[in-house]
């Protein structure tokens, strides 16, 4: 047995005290108090959640209200509201979801048992079940960029844009994080593409309330541009 592999053994698991949940948001009044009543029954009130907010609404307020730690910025985009959420925690364990009440917070217990398993990334298929409260559109659109990533990386992904991710806090301070709307599939590709250990896992995925920000075709083109920026440059790194 190796080292590494005893110390990981011998290693006290991680429970909720050791995990965060992040998101970005972005005037989602209408959701954000659900999501958080979720993710507070799920972990007994133990996990640490961050929001990072340029809202117009009431979000951060809700936000406090419930007890989450609510950074505010100037809305710059998907990609850099997530990244400050995601590096602003210093729990060892960092799960990434949307504020839209989409992803089951119900998962949280199995994405944490992934991590204590050896799991570096745990990344949520939305696609698995079928996604059928999705969009035709968005829905066809998910299913092109996880086959665009995998032709290019070399290796099978089928949900690269989902939303709800747990990850190793200390492979995500490793790795300079770039893009902004396509920061979903970078979050996904960049680690698969230097080795660590990246799982999928089927999750559930429900209709979202209130109205989606990201528009199908401009938000789609900057995505797919993305994906082909990360997979060349980690080829090339």
């Amino acid at each position: 047995m190796s080292t590494q592999t005893a110390t990981q053994q011998e290693r006290e698991a991680f429970t909720f005290d050791d995990l965060a949940v992040v998101m970005g948001t972005y005037n989602e009044a209408e959701a954000i108090g659900s999501v958080l009543e979720d993710i507070d029954s799920v972990t007994d009130g133990r996990a640490e959640v961050v929001c990072v907010d340029g809202s117009s609404d009431r979000t951060p307020e809700i936000a406090r209200e419930h007890g989450a730690t609510v950074i505010e910025q100037e809305p710059q985009g998907y990609g850099v509201a997530v990244r400050e959420a995601v590096l602003t925690p210093d729990r060892p364990v960092v799960v990434t979801t949307d504020c839209d009440d989409t992803y089951p917070m119900e998962r949280l217990p199995d994405f944490l048992d992934e991590i204590n398993d050896g799991a570096d990334v745990v990344s949520g298929d939305r696609l698995y079940y079928g996604a059928d409260e999705m969009p035709g559109m968005n829905k066809l659109g998910n299913e092109l960029f996880a086959l665009l990533a995998s032709v290019l990386m070399g290796e099978r992904v089928h949900d690269t844009t989902t939303g709800m991710r747990a990850y190793r806090r200390e492979v995500v301070q490793k790795i300079a994080w770039t893009e902004n709307t396509g920061l979903s599939a970078e979050l996904l590709m960049r680690p698969l593409m230097r080795g660590y250990d990246v799982r999928e896992r089927p999750i559930e995925y429900d209709e979202r309330k209130g109205e989606t920000k990201l528009d199908p075709f401009s938000g789609g083109a900057a995505i797919a541009k993305s994906i082909v920026r990360v997979a060349l440059e980690e080829r090339f790194r």
